[in-house]
């Protein structure tokens, strides 16, 4: 059975990521990026958009992989595939090519010159979670199917160990000391991106096989998650100042983090409420929006003679407001509903 909690931190992880963008717009890198930005710069949420970005994405891969298993309760792998087709596969070539005809058509006439070139812009992780259940369909299904198996044995032995919850971390770490990357949180269009959300998935996927011993312990160690993230942070920020380098610790706080969420959003927020119900319908296809529509809000917003922060607080309304009224319109057009990764049947 779907536990709410998860719900929430899909819903929450998504959120995050279209917050992540529009605050993008304000920091000095965002053009070289393709992203609008504004001429006055807010530099000091750059400690907080560099400790969110090395959990956001894969903590969205570990969510991913605990889906599917909740979704293999209920289904066959014939009946996992078509469902993971229709609710990722489908948005994501959909909206690739929707929002490139936007690009080329729309912007020019609005006096923005957007030329377009086909690529999976900020859906690029749909292309993996996808990939990653096409890969792995054949262990997945062993693994739910053989409860008992020599592997999930290992794994409940290993969560019983005090601590033993952070030695998922190794795989992460060592992957980061091996490949090497530049910027740990650049995970699109690279090796280490691939290997980092497929690490997450499977892991995910892996907790819920053994969920009578990992709920127990994620909660009982969240303090220690959350001691140890900051901590971590901590030196990377005034030791390191932020600067490139020195992955395997920054993987390790990625864990730290990620297992932080998942604790206290057991505690906290696994229960059944109306605001869920609505938004974990609609984070999906608003987060699917939010991009061309920030980018329009910022091409008229940001000329106005405006303070930086005035300018951020509309955009982040304007973008929220707009995605939920094309959201409420959409969501009553029956054929539309699943290129958004909707259910054909409104819920």
């Amino acid at each position: 059975m779907r536990r709410h909690d998860v719900d929430w931190l899909r819903t929450i992880a998504l959120g995050l990521l279209i917050i992540f963008h529009i605050v993008l717009s304000f920091q000095s890198w965002a053009a070289s990026i393709g992203f609008p930005q504004n001429d006055e710069l807010l530099e000091e949420f750059v400690p907080l958009l560099a400790m969110l970005s090395i959990w956001r994405i894969p903590l969205l891969f570990v969510i991913s992989g605990m889906g599917v298993r909740y979704a293999l309760e209920r289904r066959n792998w014939k009946g996992l595939l078509i469902d993971r087709s229709t609710r990722i596969a489908l948005p994501f070539v959909f909206n690739v090519y929707i929002f490139g005809a936007f690009l080329t058509e729309v912007m020019p006439r609005i006096g923005w010159d957007a030329e377009y070139t086909l690529n999976f812009g900020h859906l690029w992780f749909l292309a993996n979670i996808f990939a990653y259940t096409l890969w792995l369909i054949y262990i997945l299904i062993y693994l739910k199917e053989n409860p008992n198996c020599g592997l999930l044995r290992f794994v409940s032995r290993i969560m019983r160990w005090p601590l033993g919850l952070f030695l998922f971390a190794l795989p992460l770490m060592l992957e980061a000391s091996l490949v090497q990357p530049e910027f740990f949180a650049v995970y699109v269009d690279t090796v280490h991106g691939w290997l980092v959300g497929l690490i997450c998935f499977f892991s995910g996927f892996v907790f819920i096989c053994v969920q009578d011993d990992f709920w127990p312990v994620v909660r009982k160690t969240r303090w220690v998650s959350v001691a140890l993230g900051v901590s971590l942070f901590l030196v990377r920020l005034l030791a390191f100042e932020l600067n490139p380098g020195h992955n395997w610790m920054i993987a390790l706080e990625s864990m730290s983090w990620i297992l932080t969420m998942i604790g206290f959003g057991s505690v906290y927020l696994n229960k059944p409420s109306r605001g869920l119900s609505y938004l974990s319908v609609a984070v999906y296809p608003v987060y699917i929006l939010h991009l061309p529509v920030q980018f329009v809000l910022a091409y008229f917003l940001f000329p106005l003679s405006l303070p930086a922060y005035g300018k951020l607080v509309l955009l982040l309304l304007g973008t929220f407001c707009v995605c939920l009224l094309l959201l409420e319109g959409l969501r009553r057009l029956k054929w539309i509903r699943p290129v958004f990764g909707m259910k054909l049947k409104m819920t």
